[in-house]
């Protein structure tokens, strides 16, 4: 279909008619689904950096992540790994608050955390270590995150 046009108002116009009679184009052009960056990637890089950050700020510890999983989508990223020690063994979790829940059995050694790109740079929205639960399972709508990062 060719259509010829004279003016702006019916450029924009012919546009609007062109995207309704193909709907599938502009849902197409707006879909980002979710990738997983690749180990060594600057993205990735930079996620476990804010992350770690955030988390060794908490534990007074260094810690570095065993990482299961990682999905970006828009400016959205969800992870889940565990934290190791700098050399790779359990992390030593004495002196902190998560001790407690160790020695009382309501510990799993994990994490899960979910960051948002603002401007150039990663922000952790939320985390959480050692939940013996799904705590993730509120965040699309607690959050507003793309439901899609929390699919397995």
């Amino acid at each position: 279909m060719v259509l010829i046009v004279r003016c702006r108002k019916h450029v924009f116009l012919a546009a609007i008619f062109l995207i309704a009679m193909n709907g599938c184009l502009s849902v197409a052009f707006a879909y980002e689904p979710p990738h997983n960056p690749k180990k060594g990637t600057l993205e990735r890089n930079q996620i476990i950096a804010v992350l770690r950050e955030a988390v060794q700020k908490e534990l007074k510890k260094t810690v570095v992540f065993r990482i299961d999983a990682l999905k970006v989508q828009q400016d959205w990223a969800f992870l889940l790994g565990v934290p190791l020690e700098k050399s790779g063994k359990p992390l030593d979790y004495r002196g902190t608050k998560y001790q407690e829940f160790i020695e009382s059995g309501m510990f799993d050694d994990w994490i899960c955390a979910l960051l948002r790109k603002q401007g150039k740079r990663w922000q952790v929205i939320a985390y959480t270590i050692g939940a013996t639960d799904v705590p993730f399972s509120d965040w699309a709508e607690r959050y507003a995150a793309p439901k899609e990062l929390f699919q397995q």
